[in-house]
């Protein structure tokens, strides 16, 4: 009786140890084959994974971009309808790459080109732009594409003119004393004309005549120191004729000498070769671009002007003396126009790199700098440098 109870107890204890396993095993088992609660890394049922990205300020580049140029041969000319040049190629290659279309919008002047990019106004700037501090810290610039710098242009024939040295004999007051000389000459032919119609029996009894006749000899007296007229007087006339004579040859020897020394300190002055001759010069320079910069930075006298064609007028007559502007303009302009006696002198002064200017509010930037180190890779900057300069000696 009692091995039976016993049995039965033991039954029923094993029951009860297989119930408590099988009560705690289930719900791990139902936790264990639930799937796990999403997170903020991982989608929820149903979405699809996200897939990185690549470079992003490619991808979120806009489809249209307003970019502003400013001609400047040869590196952005007007064509036609159209434009080109090598800064202009250039970013038509690259924004064809970028897949981006281009709005173009000309201005006048390269301190404008970097005011409307600095405002936002226009995306880029395109054209040979040089890359500054005083630029870099209202707009962004790309990885630079060029090297430039300042050089000087001259013209050939200044000083050699007769205008040249007119100006020179104005300046150094002479013109007043030539005035007082012709006034002279003026009064002895008329004295000389009283005199000769008095005493010479022979001369011309008309007056345009006798005036013609006794400013011939004034003259001949004055310029060759030669006495042509004959003696009334014996040798009372020949002291007389002998003082015209020291007369004349001091005339002729002032005139003289006053020419050659205008002709000589045109000469010199007017000589410039190099940037250490331009102090004390005028320069003209254009507006907002370096030349301008260094011009005031230096202290230089200088015009500003809104391109090359107008600055060269402006030497010619001579208002400025000489102009200063980045050497690839400068070459170009008296390669493209052999029949003004311009040249381009001394070595470049200020060396400076090329770049396009970019917009702040603008993700151009990085893309497009990408863009130009590929074109570096594959010498595509190169080919366009040989195209509108000319292969290297």
């Amino acid at each position: 009786m009692l091995a039976r109870h016993f049995s039965t107890g033991r039954r029923i204890f094993a029951w009860l140890v297989i119930a408590c396993v099988t009560g705690t095993a289930l719900p791990a088992a139902g936790l264990a084959q639930d799937p796990p609660a999403p997170t903020s890394d991982q989608p929820e049922s149903g979405q699809p994974a996200s897939v990185p990205s690549g470079d992003t300020a490619t991808t979120n580049l806009p489809d249209r971009v307003t970019v502003g140029v400013h001609i400047s041969p040869p590196f952005v000319m007007k064509d036609g309808d159209g434009y080109t040049g090598m800064a202009f190629d250039l970013w038509e290659e690259i924004t064809d790459g970028l897949n981006v279309e281009t709005e173009y919008v000309v201005v006048p002047t390269v301190k404008e080109l970097v005011d409307k990019t600095a405002s936002g106004e226009i995306d880029a700037a395109v054209t040979n732009l040089t890359i500054n501090k005083r630029r870099a810290e209202r707009i962004d610039f790309t990885q630079p594409w060029f090297d430039g710098g300042l050089r000087i242009m001259i013209d050939e024939s200044h000083g050699a003119g007769f205008w040249a040295m007119v100006r020179g004999l104005n300046d150094a007051g002479y013109l007043r004393a030539y005035a007082w000389i012709a006034f002279v000459i003026v009064i002895a032919t008329l004295l000389l004309t009283l005199f000769d119609r008095r005493f010479d029996k022979d001369f011309p009894p008309r007056w345009r005549e006798g005036i013609a006749d006794s400013f011939y000899t004034v003259m001949s007296v004055a310029t060759t120191g030669r006495m042509s007229r004959k003696n009334l007087f014996g040798w009372v006339g020949r002291i007389w004729s002998a003082l015209w004579l020291v007369c004349g040859v001091a005339v002729l020897a002032y005139v003289t000498s006053t020419v050659t020394s205008v002709m000589t300190t045109i000469a010199l002055t007017s000589h410039i070769s190099n940037a250490a001759d331009l102090p004390g010069k005028t320069i003209g320079v254009l507006s907002g671009a370096t030349a301008e910069e260094y011009a005031e930075e230096n202290g230089l006298a200088f015009r500003t002007f809104n391109d090359f064609d107008r600055a060269v007028s402006a030497m010619m007559r001579g208002r400025v003396d000489a102009i200063v502007g980045d050497a690839p303009n400068l070459e170009y302009y008296a390669f493209s126009n052999p029949d003004r006696p311009v040249s381009v002198v001394g070595p470049i002064f200020q060396p400076e790199k090329y770049g396009f200017g970019i917009a702040r509010s603008s993700n151009l930037a990085r893309p497009v700098t990408l863009e130009i180190l590929g074109a570096y890779e594959v010498e595509q900057i190169e080919a366009l440098r040989a195209k509108y300069f000319g292969e290297r000696p």
